[in-house]
């Protein structure tokens, strides 16, 4: 007799798992640690903050090694795998919202800063937009020199994608390592550039949009960084093959994602928003 829970479909019901409630716990105990924290309300706040990180971390570890091994079974079939790639085009989906907002918050003072219905703002900019008195950055020294890094490193993973899919590991690691360089080459620059900033991000609107569009970004480019080596040891652990490298084709999707949100910040902060006012502090 045939086995009764044999799977006749394509697939996968995942087995119970901790991670969700582990994960919302964890999470919740970051986001008032950190509300607590930042009020200065109770002395323990960093500790709650620190131990919903260390779970968040811990989870977030722990949930994708789950899935790799999902994928190593060979439960990762391809009705499945096209299920992950839309859930994935939706995260990217949700992560242009997230960039839109700051994009929003960015133009809503850039191309109105004599609104008279913000009759504070006009006080406060003087009308103009760079803000009278912010020295902003020359976009064609470090922001120019961040862009060619980040598209550079769009074309290495590229190429190792087209390795991976070819047979070529030897390729897909070089390709790899030279995609980390110019991630961790771009955060570098990018502290860089923070350092020798003339403004500040508090106490401007200028300072507090250009941090907040350009830091999120950066926080980006090092999870991108992160995700990225991550894949690079699973390519010496040699877990991907031609047809089954879900991980590394989304760090790649996520990494091209990153370079063009840049191109965006390059070309309306840098250059439209900024070029005109560069001064001193902004090399």
């Amino acid at each position: 007799m045939a086995d009764a829970h044999a799977k006749q479909h394509d697939y996968h019901l995942v087995d119970p798992s901790p991670w969700p409630a582990v994960g919302s716990v964890s999470a919740f105990m970051l986001a008032v640690g950190a509300i607590f924290w930042m009020h200065h309300m109770f002395a323990w706040a960093p500790l709650l903050f620190g131990a919903g990180a260390i779970g968040v971390l811990y989870t977030m570890l722990s949930w994708w090694r789950d899935v790799v091994k999902e994928a190593e079974t060979g439960f990762h079939t391809r009705v499945v795998q096209i299920h992950h790639r839309y859930g994935m085009i939706l995260f990217i989906a949700s992560e242009v919202m997230f960039f839109v907002a700051w994009f929003w918050a960015y133009f809503a003072a850039a191309l109105f800063p004599h609104d008279a219905v913000h009759f504070a703002r006009t006080e406060f900019l003087g009308g103009v937009w760079p803000p009278k008195d912010i020295a902003t950055f020359d976009p064609w020294h470090l922001p120019l020199l961040n862009t060619l890094i980040l598209l550079t490193s769009g074309t290495t993973v590229t190429w190792a994608h087209h390795a991976l899919l070819e047979g070529d590991r030897d390729g897909l690691k070089k390709g790899l390592w030279l995609t980390i360089a110019l991630g961790a080459t771009f955060t570098c620059v990018q502290a860089f550039e923070y350092a020798h900033a003339a403004f500040a991000f508090k106490g401007n609107i200028y300072g507090a949009t250009f941090f907040m569009a350009t830091g999120f970004h950066g926080a980006h480019v090092l999870i991108g960084t992160i995700f990225l080596i991550v894949c690079l040891i699973r390519a010496y652990a040699g877990q991907f093959t031609a047809k089954q490298h879900l991980g590394f084709e989304f760090a790649a999707w996520y990494w091209h994602f990153v370079d063009v949100v840049w191109l965006f910040l390059f070309a309306c902060i840098y250059v439209w928003g900024g070029g005109a006012h560069a001064g001193a502090g902004g090399h």
